[in-house]
């Protein structure tokens, strides 16, 4: 049996949010009128980072706030599992800000659609933009990032999870074998 493989460790992690946080600069013209939202869970400790290394380039604060999507998520009446939810927590107006909407992985693109069915019931913004450490193709929406760490080609049975420090204890992306 094959065992989990780290594709990016630490310092890639901090290299592609590092990249990703000029990116989003160099697109938005800067930080006028822009927010970040970390889907719930793995996407909060990646906008917190981001928002920090902006601070760090811009010199000023990205609003930043936290979107669960639990209830609109499409599986939610044909799954066996009882939902857990999370806060949201959107301290300020989403009305004609530009959003980046931050997530650990892109795979099919169901959670991006239900954290904008999300968001658009807190306002109407001006634009959504996607930033993801890891998209591993294999959509089953047309949804695709505009601010990706690294494009990760996997199997359909190969898992691949993001550990962060905040969560795990280690920064690491790891392919493990998962089930077919």
């Amino acid at each position: 049996m094959k065992k989990k493989k780290v594709v990016i460790n630490a310092e890639g992690i901090d290299r592609s949010l590092t990249r990703i946080a000029y990116e989003i600069l160099e697109k938005n013209k800067g930080i006028e009128d822009l927010v970040l939202i970390g889907i719930r869970t793995g996407g909060i400790y990646l906008a917190q980072r981001l928002q920090i290394k902006i601070e760090q380039i811009e010199k000023a604060k990205v609003p930043m706030g936290i979107v669960d999507i639990t209830l609109y998520r499409d599986d939610l009446l044909t799954s066996n599992r009882k939902p857990r939810l999370g806060k949201t927590d959107i301290p300020f107006s989403l009305d004609g800000r530009k959003i980046v909407l931050v997530d650990d992985v892109l795979f099919t693109g169901r959670t991006i659609r239900a954290a904008m069915d999300a968001l658009i019931d807190f306002g109407r913004p001006k634009l959504i933009q996607l930033a993801v450490l890891i998209d591993r193709g294999h959509r089953e929406l047309p949804i695709r990032a505009d601010f990706v760490g690294k494009n990760l080609p996997s199997s359909l049975w190969e898992d691949v999870s993001v550990h962060l420090t905040e969560k795990n204890g280690v920064d690491e992306v790891v392919i493990e074998p998962g089930q077919e």
